[in-house]
């Protein structure tokens, strides 16, 4: 990890370094809980907990990363029509007040898109952690 950036190897990278955490026995319960609520071990569990309270990654599921590559796909498209509009602009051509009013509409759609995006994330992840649906 550097400059605070998280990169997910290709091949499984030997975990050679532990941490000891002192709990009760009721907390271990929950823990192992909401690890096998989770499909995850504990150790796993507590790795994703770490990393994600630390800034460092999210839990993300496969379909959160289907979610969010579909919703970039949308930003991307959105940001060539920008340019197009922007060219024609600093070219001197004209622009339709409508186009402009599209290309804004669009922005705010796939800003409350990601927003919503977000929001569910967060919520399923600490739904998840607590063991909860």
């Amino acid at each position: 990890m550097e400059d605070g950036k998280f990169t997910a190897p290709l091949e499984p990278v030997k975990k050679d370094r532990t941490l000891h955490v002192r709990v009760t026995d009721d907390e271990h319960a929950a823990i192992e809980k909401a690890a096998a609520a989770a499909g995850m071990t504990v150790s796993s569990f507590f790795r994703s907990l770490n990393l994600e309270g630390a800034g460092v990654r999210p839990i993300l599921t496969r379909e959160d990363r289907l979610v969010m590559a579909a919703l970039l796909e949308d930003m991307r498209m959105i940001g060539i029509n920008l340019n197009q509009v922007a060219r024609a602009l600093n070219s001197g051509r004209g622009v339709h007040p409508s186009e402009l009013d599209i290309n804004l509409e669009n922005v705010q759609r796939i800003q409350a898109a990601v927003m919503s995006e977000l929001r569910s994330l967060a919520r399923r992840a600490g739904n998840q952690r607590r063991g909860e649906k």
